[in-house]
């Protein structure tokens, strides 16, 4: 009897509605690029914290050109003027530097002339002129950073800006990665009859990094039924989750499922109607662990870690989906359907119009790899028959990286 296939859509509900987010943790900021935060992120104080200058020249009263003034005291970045701003004078002040009191405004350097201990502005000054008021950037108490904002080099910078130092950030998922099969040798090893170099290795451990994951290197289950049972049992103790490349379909040296099994590992889907990709499984055992079973094809691995785990992944740690930059594009060419499964297209992206114009990257084949290679989106053609012609809007989804 032939497998019934779900579509894209029901696998990827079905793997949502599994997830239980992972706890949080105290993280400090020098360690926190890529976390996802549990909470939201407050300024401590005003940001800046005191009116500063925004640039290098002279703190003074506004008023007209041709005025001459005595300078009095300097106000450097961490070092303000110990005294107020009198009449008839004008304190030197570097960018980022406090503005004295009774200043009201900066005026830049090459807009006066310098004597020996005074200056003549050779333009005029408008109350606020250069000067950057406390609270411009930041007020205090207001939120900077949401719960489930990943955080990146600039969020980092926000966060220190507001005066925090540490974050409540999801744990991240500890993932290990199996490839099976007997035919798979190490990157540069020199190959015999009828091997291949694992390149799903490296592809599934960096693209579960890219999602936000702790993973060590991926291992090897070679065609055996009792060390496939056992490689899989120490990822399941040691992870939250588990992708296995290769390995889950029906043939004599496919173990996979049976030590799933066997290891208490329930299955939730097995097929689903997408091209590449079809022969993907996905499984839970208890409330936190979760298994992906992967076609060994690297198209097709890189394909359902796009629409499956990395979904999975940013839900772990309480980060919504990502969506590709556009939500759809035109075709830039007819393409042929299939009459049962939805097809994710590895495309590039023309922008330029009102919507993108997106051209398939190369040959198809669940076997190109180099079809990934500049791709920037998946362009999802629903199943049908006949064609879909050269302009036809198809939805698009994100590539992992």
């Amino acid at each position: 009897m032939a497998t019934r296939l779900i579509s894209v859509a029901q696998a990827r509900e079905l793997v949502l509605d599994a997830i239980r987010p992972l706890a949080h943790e105290q993280v400090q900021l020098c360690a926190a690029l890529g976390r996802v935060l549990a909470s939201d992120v407050h300024a401590a104080a005003d940001v800046p914290p005191f009116p500063c200058s925004a640039m290098d020249g002279y703190a003074i009263v506004a008023g007209d050109a041709g005025r001459r003034l005595a300078i009095v005291a300097e106000s450097r970045a961490g070092a303000p003027a110990e005294r107020e701003l009198g009449d008839g004078e004008a304190i030197r002040i570097s960018t980022g530097a406090a503005v004295p009191t009774g200043a009201t405004a900066v005026i830049p350097q090459e807009n006066v002339e310098l004597w020996d201990s005074s200056i003549e502005t050779a333009a005029a000054v408008a109350p606020g002129q250069n000067v950057r008021g406390a609270g411009e950037d930041m007020r205090a108490q207001t939120t900077v950073l949401r719960a489930g904002t990943r955080l990146g080099a600039v969020e980092l910078g926000a966060a220190v800006a507001a005066g925090v130092g540490a974050v409540s950030a999801a744990r991240m998922p500890r993932v290990a990665v199996l490839c099976t099969g007997d035919e798979l040798r190490a990157p540069g090893a020199t190959l015999g009859p009828g091997e291949i170099h694992n390149s799903n290795a490296p592809m599934l451990t960096g693209l579960a990094a890219g999602a936000g994951a702790a993973t060590g290197e991926a291992q090897r289950l070679p065609d055996d039924p009792a060390a496939t049972q056992a490689g899989i049992g120490a990822a399941l103790e040691s992870s939250d989750v588990v992708i296995i490349s290769g390995g889950v379909s029906v043939g004599p040296h496919d173990h996979v499922k049976p030590a799933l099994a066997a290891l208490g590992v329930g299955e939730v889907f097995w097929s689903v109607a997408l091209q590449p990709g079809k022969p993907t499984w996905f499984g839970t055992r208890g409330d936190d662990r979760l298994v992906f079973g992967l076609p060994g094809n690297p198209v097709s691995t890189v394909v359902t870690f796009s629409l499956f785990v990395a979904p999975a992944l940013a839900a772990l740690q309480g980060l919504r989906p990502a969506r590709a930059l556009e939500a759809e594009a035109a075709l830039g060419v007819e393409v042929r359907r299939d009459p049962r499964r939805e097809q994710a297209i590895r495309v590039r992206l023309k922008r330029g119009g009102t919507t993108p114009v997106a051209t398939p990257n190369g040959a198809q084949g669940s076997h190109i790899l180099t079809s990934l290679l500049g791709a920037d989106a998946l362009a999802m053609i629903p199943p049908g028959e006949g064609t879909l012609a050269a302009g036809t809007t198809v939805a698009l989804e994100p590539l992992a990286r």
